[in-house]
């Protein structure tokens, strides 16, 4: 009776810890119908898919990031850090193995008798001792700090893939911002060199006495902001190449860049399958990590509820037994197991249990969280660069108009006696729409650098 009251219980426990070996699963509650809002169009290939190298296609540019990734100091710690955690994860699953050590030791000993009365022999001793020690511990504990020590190697990979799509959208960032610059400034010496010529107009026509000192002075005073601002332009110029180069790991210099007109947006614009592309944000893979990581912690927390096995042994060859030489030696070797069961421990493993029960549920709501806010990116993402899209035709067609109007002014100042403030007005309102595509395009270039940071990264 007794034997059968026994296996009934260690059959109860068995199933009752079949929980401590599941491996973790992403919650099956999670709803992400319409994370996207309306930019979400799912195809067979999305945004999430593609690689950097298809987000930014500018051959340049791609030169520039291959630098930063191969030289960039943040991204040497990055791999660093995993070989850390790769050598804890091999310690974990050594901890399956038994502790085995071997001391040899010997002693020899003569008695001496300095009046040569007697003669003494002379006692040698020695000892071949082996010993392992195997702590199983309790029932699923080893496989569970196994499982936590590989979530933890996966957590550092996902930091060194946080690492890298910020690196690469910094370089992106920092490099269409130059050439936009370098647009600026085109158009701002342009337009200095037309402020130029209207002010040596108007002066020789003050001394011809045909203007005032007032109209001069006022056109004076713009032609000098205006070369403020080319000089302000070429200033922030090298301070972003020195920026960059900071971030390439060399020293300052000269950025080789291509003209702004040269980016193309991705040709895919669906974002596909939500949780699939989400997961591979930095963020929200962090996120499931970290309850990935609470889900084996309050496994290793229950295990603390079951027995733990400790098992050890020595062996040894000696001729040295019960204080007395042997010879020649012999064999000796024992072994002990012990069990111990938690019965009372001041409600310790019960309150840690519950502690990690706890911090499971809050690391299940940070992920459900950190869902919806990559939604919601990268659906500002999508909108603001459809909308820029959207503006680029209107904005094209402006430019194309004011080309006409002061093509026909310039014509009419020649063959007229229209005034030459005609042909500046004109000039101004070509070089402002032609400002408006220059911040339009990049309009579409940071949505699209926005928008592979909302994605993770691409995929490698």
């Amino acid at each position: 009776m007794k034997y059968k009251i026994l296996s009934i219980a260690i059959v109860a426990t068995l199933l009752s810890s079949c929980s401590l070996f599941k491996n973790y699963e992403r919650p099956a509650d999670i709803n992400t119908d319409g994370i996207y809002g309306d930019a979400q169009s799912a195809g067979e290939q999305s945004l999430g898919d593609i690689q950097w190298r298809e987000f930014f296609t500018d051959p340049q540019l791609q030169a520039l990031i291959e630098k930063g990734l191969t030289n960039n100091p943040d991204m040497k710690n990055a791999d660093l850090k995993i070989q850390e955690v790769q050598y804890a994860l091999k310690c974990a699953k050594l901890a399956y193995f038994p502790n085995i050590y071997f001391n040899p030791s010997g002693t020899i000993s003569r008695a001496w008798d300095p009046y040569d009365r007697n003669d003494y022999t002379t006692s040698k001793t020695y000892s071949l001792p082996a010993t392992m020690s195997w702590q199983i511990g309790s029932l699923g504990s080893l496989r569970n700090a196994k499982k936590k020590a590989q979530v933890n190697v996966e957590q550092l990979k996902n930091a060194k893939q946080a690492v890298q799509a910020a690196l690469v959208a910094n370089i992106a960032s920092i490099y269409y911002t130059l050439s936009s610059l370098d647009e600026q400034l085109a158009l701002t010496q342009i337009t200095r060199e037309n402020w130029g010529k209207y002010l040596d107009m108007e002066k020789k026509l003050m001394n011809a006495g045909q203007a005032n000192l007032a109209a001069v002075a006022s056109i004076e005073a713009t032609y000098y902001s205006i070369c403020t601002n080319v000089v302000v332009l070429e200033d922030n110029i090298k301070v972003l190449e020195n920026s960059l180069g900071n971030i390439l790991g060399e020293t300052a210099g000269h950025i080789s860049r291509g003209a702004l007109t040269t980016f193309k947006t991705p040709d895919i614009l669906s974002t596909g399958a939500p949780i699939r592309i989400l997961a591979r944000r930095p963020d929200v893979k962090a996120a499931e990590l970290e309850l990935a990581s609470a889900f084996y912690e309050k496994n290793i927390a229950t295990s603390a509820f079951y027995p733990s096995l400790n098992i050890s042994a020595t062996g040894q060859f000696t001729n040295s037994l019960g204080g007395g030489a042997i010879n020649p030696g012999i064999m000796i070797g024992n072994a002990v197991a012990s069990l111990s069961q938690p019965i009372f421990s001041n409600g310790r493993i019960r309150a840690q249990y519950k502690i990690s029960k706890a911090e499971m549920e809050v690391a299940t709501n940070n992920f459900k969280q950190a869902i919806i806010a990559a939604g919601n990116e990268v659906n500002t993402a999508m909108v603001e660069l459809k909308g820029a899209e959207d503006q680029k035709e209107f904005i094209g067609k402006q430019v194309t108009s004011l080309e006409k109007a002061l093509d026909a002014t310039q014509k009419l100042y020649a063959h007229t006696s229209t005034n030459y403030l005609n042909v500046i007005t004109a000039q101004n309102s070509l070089l402002s729409a032609q400002m408006s595509q220059i911040k339009n395009r990049m309009d579409a270039i940071n949505a699209t650098i926005d928008l592979y940071q909302a994605l993770g990264g691409g995929t490698e």
